[in-house]
This record gives C-alpha cells, structure tokens and sequence, in this order.
C-alpha cells in the first residue's frame, strides 16, 4: 500500500509488519499509547511514515542487526538487542531494514508520548525555554532508566485490565525523564540540561560509520561538535550511552559480525577492513565484545 508523509500512532504499527501481539486500549492509556510487536525477522527495506508524537521503541527480545536511511542518504548500521533504544520525535519519513542475529523471539516495544504531557513536562523542566524545545532523534543507545520503565509498561500492557493509575505513573515518569535527559532548545546556552543537538549528534555518528577503518580521533570528533573534548565525551555519552570511543569500537565489532557471517574473508583480512592492523589485538577485542573468537562467531553464523 501507498507510505504517505505521516500518519497516526494507531495506524503506525500496520507499516512496521509483522505480528501485533498487544496494543494499548482503554481510558488507562491517557498520555501514552503503547503496542507490543514481533516484526518480521528478515526486512530487505520497509518505508515508515512520521507520526507527530514522540516515539520510544525499545528492543525487549533478540538481537538483531538494523540500517536506517533518510531519503537517499547513506544506510546506518545499528546492532540492537533487548534494552536498545530508538527515541524520535516526528519529522520525516524514513526507511529501514533490519535481520535477527539469534533464534530468540524479536521483540519490540513501542511507546508514542502524547504532545500536551510531554509539553507539560517540558515546561515544569526548562521553564520559559520549553517552547523553543525540541526532543533528540538517537539511534540504538541504552538507558537503564528508561528501560525499568518499559518494562512496567509491558507488564501493564499484557495485563487484562491496565491499571489507570499506575499508567498515568509510567506516562508522567516517562515524560519528565525525556526533558530532563534528551530535551535540548536550538540555542543550547539556554536549557537547564545542556545537550548534544541531535543534528549534530546525527553528523558525528555518520562520520564515524564512514570512516569505520580510520584512527578514532577524539581530537577531530570534538572540534565537530565545537566543543572540548571534556564537554564532548560527556554530552556524546549522556545521548548515547557510551563513550565516543566505546560508539567507534561497536561499529567496528558490528561491521566484523556482519562480514564473519555474510563473507568467506579470513579473519585477518576482516580485521584490516575494520581498522585493526595487528590480528591478534583485533581477535582479543572481538572475544571480550562477544563472548568468542572470530572463528568461532563464523561456525555459528
């Protein structure tokens, strides 16, 4: 069927495919929609439609390797597993596509923020500067906060009959916690809780999957962000959750995953195309990420 621009929270799901195995029904959900889905486990490329309200997907199930691109843009690698994030907050249509890595059930969860709690928040946190406030776009990052939280809207979520005030708990909590960790005002001097720009966020993320093979300059990626490489590790890390050197190691440990299981290549051919020079150290790097050793990650594959 036809992708438009935009559409609703409730019609969101039926783009994503798969099997809808809960969505949120009843005057308890005030505030928050939610569903619960198990996509597809193979998508070559699906087009999504924006839906104005901010949306929380977060991976409660599997693992799984996921590329997202906007218009014709370059594709963007992300390796997602349960506690992984996706926070968007409107905009553009997009495409993704995405595999799972195991046999375990791929789960997702989706929770969309209705705009007035969310702008209610906004104000209670930056005052004057919330009508100039935007929510960040991130890309498969962590959160412990926030995932204690989806996992509470799960469970109510399955229950028979949601409790209406433990909902309205969750949907305030999650709120607030958007505003005070994610919120930012395009000027940036002016919110309380200082912030990455997701723009730029985006540019530094971009860059990093392009030059994949390249030295990690801390250096570089800090006079991007035009910042100290002090003030640029901190907001990069509360954004995503990791370090910026921590973010370039996962993309190089993804992209090593991706070629161990789609190619025939040695693994020390692998280890030069992802930037490590010396075999060994690309091995005893890959075992503490994974669990394995090259070899052995490619007998499973």
């Amino acid at each position: 069927m036809p992708i438009p621009e935009a559409t609703s929270v409730e019609a969101f799901s039926s783009y994503v495919g798969g099997k809808r195995i809960k969505q949120s029904q009843g005057k308890a959900w005030h505030g928050i929609k939610a569903w619960l889905g198990e996509p597809l486990r193979h998508v070559d490329t699906v087009p999504l439609p924006a839906v104005s309200e901010t949306a929380l997907a977060w991976t409660a199930s599997g693992e799984a390797e996921f590329q997202e691109r906007e218009g014709d843009g370059p594709w963007t690698t992300h390796h997602i597993k349960r506690g992984s994030f996706f926070l968007t907050s409107g905009g553009a249509p997009y495409e993704c596509r995405w595999r799972t890595l195991t046999s375990d059930p791929f789960i997702t969860l989706q929770v969309f923020v209705e705009r007035p709690l969310l702008q209610q928040a906004l104000e209670e946190e930056l005052g004057a500067n919330a009508q100039d406030a935007q929510i960040r776009d991130l890309s498969a990052f962590t959160d412990p906060d926030l995932s204690w939280l989806m996992e509470q809207v799960h469970v109510e979520l399955l229950r028979r009959k949601a409790s209406a005030l433990r909902v309205q708990g969750l949907a305030h909590m999650i709120a607030t916690h958007l505003a005070r960790k994610y919120a930012y005002t395009p000027e940036g001097a002016k919110s309380s809780s200082p912030a990455l720009p997701g723009f730029k966020l985006r540019q530094i993320t971009d860059a990093l999957n392009k030059c994949l093979a390249e030295e990690f300059s801390l250096t570089e990626l800090a006079e991007m962000a035009g910042l100290s490489k002090y003030h640029f590790c901190r907001l990069f890390k509360e954004a995503t959750g990791v370090s910026p050197s921590q973010y370039h190691l996962n993309l190089r440990m993804d992209a090593a995953r991706r070629l161990l299981r789609e190619s025939d290549a040695s693994v020390v051919n692998i280890s030069l195309e992802v930037g490590y020079n010396n075999p060994s150290r690309f091995a005893q790097l890959f075992h503490r990420e994974t669990g394995m050793t090259p070899s052995e990650y490619r007998r499973k594959r």
